[in-house]
């Protein structure tokens, strides 16, 4: 198996880390993936996550901490840890690990059947795999923002949003160092600029259970993520992803 890096954006995670470095970790024990790495990228939080972080990394050297220049949102936070990432192949999770960590196993057996340079998780393929659902509400905006990026941005993909996708090294450092979004519009930017470059993404259903605590508002970072839509078009027409 290749070497691997995983990548956690956390914005004041303090209470959830501890449960998901757990499982992240013994994960890694029994997997025979190659000097694996887990990069918590700290989202300028307010409270312990950082040090809590650096506790962690002091007992286990695979983990590893990295700040972010005050808070700054999780695109960048995910471009940060992708860009310092040592793996041949990157994986970034959610702190909350709504796709458990498990579930790369299930991205891999999908790269080694249909090679690609990016395997992204996707709820929407099968969605009898969904333990624990949102509110309809949220499932039904889901929908409606999943129809309007096929329309304005052109991805065939039925699941942009989901916080579980595998990146080859080379795709994840020539993808991201164009990335300009830097909140929650970012995984469209980034699948949308891998297709630009010709590398070949595929979706791979995999389990998923909704976590409380997001940090993702419905309608103030809704409203902002319909726009990052047209503000990817708008990049592309200045030429800003050459």
């Amino acid at each position: 198996m290749p070497a691997l890096s995983i990548v956690i954006p956390a914005y004041n995670e303090q209470s959830r880390l501890p449960g998901t470095l757990t499982r992240v970790l013994a994960y890694l024990d029994s997997a025979p993936w190659r000097e694996p790495e887990v990069l918590v990228v700290d989202d300028g939080s307010r409270d312990l996550t950082a040090a809590l972080v650096e506790e962690w990394a002091g007992r286990d050297p695979r983990v590893r901490l990295l700040r972010n220049p005050g808070n700054r949102g999780k695109g960048y936070s995910v471009r940060h840890g992708m860009m310092e990432a040592r793996g041949e192949w990157v994986l970034f999770s959610d702190a909350d690990l709504s796709a458990p960590i498990e579930e790369l196993d299930a991205l891999w057996a999908a790269l080694e059947r249909t090679p690609a340079a990016v395997a992204i998780g996707s709820r929407a393929l099968n969605r009898g795999l969904i333990g624990v659902h949102q509110s309809k509400f949220r499932e039904t905006a889901g929908r409606f923002f999943n129809l309007v990026m096929r329309l304005v941005c052109g991805l065939p993909f039925w699941d942009t949003q989901c916080g579980f996708k595998l990146f080859r090294r080379d795709a994840a450092r020539d993808v991201f160092s164009r990335l300009r979004l830097e909140r929650f519009g970012f995984d469209v930017e980034a699948l949308f600029i891998a297709r630009l470059k010709g590398y070949k993404t595929i979706e791979v259903p995999v389990r998923w259970n909704h976590a409380d605590g997001t940090k993702v508002s419905m309608f103030r970072d809704s409203a902002d993520m319909f726009l990052d839509l047209l503000r990817v078009r708008r990049n592309q027409l200045l030429g800003r992803y050459r």
